[in-house]
């Protein structure tokens, strides 16, 4: 399976980087370098995760880390695993990747 991270997933992590890293650069790379590392991990285990509280989908699931929740879609018809979105304490922005 392939790993696409959507353009708005991107921006996201990287507002949440430039804040961490206003605080501690080195926090925000350690925090960059697991998140990636535990994104690329979903390959192995594409279902890993719950089916998402925000989403009636039993492929679009909520990855945990470090406190956020990361939202992926499962697309087993293209073998892809598609990365949504990235948030901490506000809801997600449930039209995204629809």
């Amino acid at each position: 399976m392939e790993i696409i991270r959507a353009d708005f997933f991107k921006a996201q992590l990287r507002d949440i980087s430039f804040h961490i890293a206003k605080d501690k650069v080195g926090a925000s790379k350690l925090f960059r370098k697991e998140l990636n590392l535990s994104i690329d991990n979903l390959v192995n285990f594409p279902y890993k995760f719950r089916p998402s509280y925000y989403y009636e989908d039993e492929n679009i699931r909520d990855m945990i880390f470090n406190g956020y929740s990361i939202i992926y879609r499962v697309n087993q018809e293209k073998d892809v695993i598609e990365i949504l979105e990235i948030f901490n304490r506000n809801l997600p922005r449930l039209d995204s990747g629809k």
